[in-house]
């Protein structure tokens, strides 16, 4: 509980909240999900005033594509990170982070990333303070001999562990021996405006990764041959994968140019989601995805894959959108298909989204981290 500090000052009595202080803990806000999610926690945190919010920055190379409000104090490493001495370089990024969060005594730590989760854990090892992590991708994902190593080791000794979704807490139930697995969904930025005329776009949002599947999209975007629609693609390369030229190459081939286009990271997205009219995504794997949310709260319907955990706690198949079996892209493009035809349809599927979304604004999910991070 919170400590009240009763005091008199000219004849009046005066409550003084004692604030409690949060840190948290990601390698960078560079533009990604996880980041996105921090910085609008971030946010909300600051908007608490019984909150002290700081945050360290422990990556090889910070960065900042998401803003955080001037009231969150930021801790950022002075070394530089070198690859040619990786091992010395990553100690001394471990021994920052210990250092920074010792001095600072925070109430909790929430730290971020399935590979830095166990990094946060090892640096505050014995350190008597409550430390929550949160994995931001499928529960289904497999790692290496070592990271699996780590994470069974570390991750009992973690205070508290959230998942995005009801399935990502049963798989975490089984590999871990940590009793306190809670699940809170993404907060969903609801978009600012959804005045002016939706066009023929078909968007999809997300970095350019195989699991994506964006040349499916593509091609059966083509396939289609809808000359008054275009194909919106947003995201860029990641994870050293140099997708946009392949994908760039693809389009030229199927003469598409004129009709499907890839922009790299926008930071104007209200006004991209705005003015699309279908949103698709055709990842294979995927945690919480945040794209889907963001469309749905600007009233745009969503064809997605049923993978493992994610879509299906967003979307009701029918009501709101649609869930396709993963790999089933016959299913997909007559979705699509559908959509593109009736406009209709796209408009109610888009309202009862948008309505159904709301469910993950960022007062409820933040109130629900801050039960969790500093009430419990």
């Amino acid at each position: 509980m919170l400590r009240k500090l009763n005091r008199k000052v000219g004849g009046e009595q005066l409550v003084l909240v004692d604030k409690k202080k949060l840190c948290l803990v990601i390698p960078s806000l560079q533009a990604g999900g996880m980041e996105r999610v921090m910085s609008e926690l971030a946010g909300y945190f600051c908007s608490r005033k019984e909150l002290e919010v700081h945050l360290v920055l422990y990556g090889k190379s910070p960065e900042f594509f998401y803003i955080v409000p001037d009231c969150v104090e930021i801790h950022e490493p002075k070394s530089v990170f070198h690859n040619k001495l990786r091992f010395y370089s990553t100690v001394r990024r471990l021994l920052f982070l210990r250092k920074t969060i010792r001095l600072l005594a925070p109430n909790s730590v929430l730290s971020f990333g399935e590979y830095w989760n166990s990094f946060v854990l090892l640096a505050l090892t014995g350190l008597p303070i409550p430390v929550y992590i949160s994995d931001r991708c499928s529960p289904a994902k497999r790692y290496n001999a070592l990271h699996n190593f780590l994470r069974r080791w570390l991750y009992p000794k973690a205070k508290g562990v959230i998942a995005q979704t009801e399935m990502a807490k049963v798989l975490y139930q089984r590999q871990f021996k940590n009793d306190n697995v809670a699940v809170i969904g993404n907060p969903i930025r609801l978009a600012k405006t959804h005045e002016g005329p939706k066009h023929n776009i078909v968007l999809t949002v997300g970095r350019l990764i195989e699991s994506k599947n964006h040349d499916k999209i593509i091609e059966l975007f083509c396939r289609l041959n809808r000359p008054d629609w275009k194909l919106l693609i947003v995201g860029g390369n990641a994870l050293k994968q140099d997708n946009l030229s392949k994908l760039n190459t693809l389009v030229r081939s199927l003469n598409a140019d004129a009709n499907v286009e890839i922009t790299g990271y926008r930071t104007n997205m209200d006004e991209i989601y705005r003015q699309s009219s279908i949103f698709v995504l055709a990842s294979e794997s995927e945690g919480f995805p945040n794209v889907i949310g963001e469309a749905m709260a600007s009233a745009i319907p969503v064809i997605a894959f049923d993978c493992v955990a994610g879509p299906s706690e967003m979307i009701t198949d029918g009501e709101d959108g649609y869930l396709v079996p993963v790999g089933n892209y016959d299913e997909f493009s007559e979705r699509l298909e559908n959509l593109m035809e009736d406009l209709t349809l796209r408009q109610s599927l888009g309202l009862r989204a948008k309505e159904s979304i709301r469910k993950f604004n960022v007062e409820t999910i933040g109130s629900e981290y801050f039960n969790l991070l500093i009430r419990e």
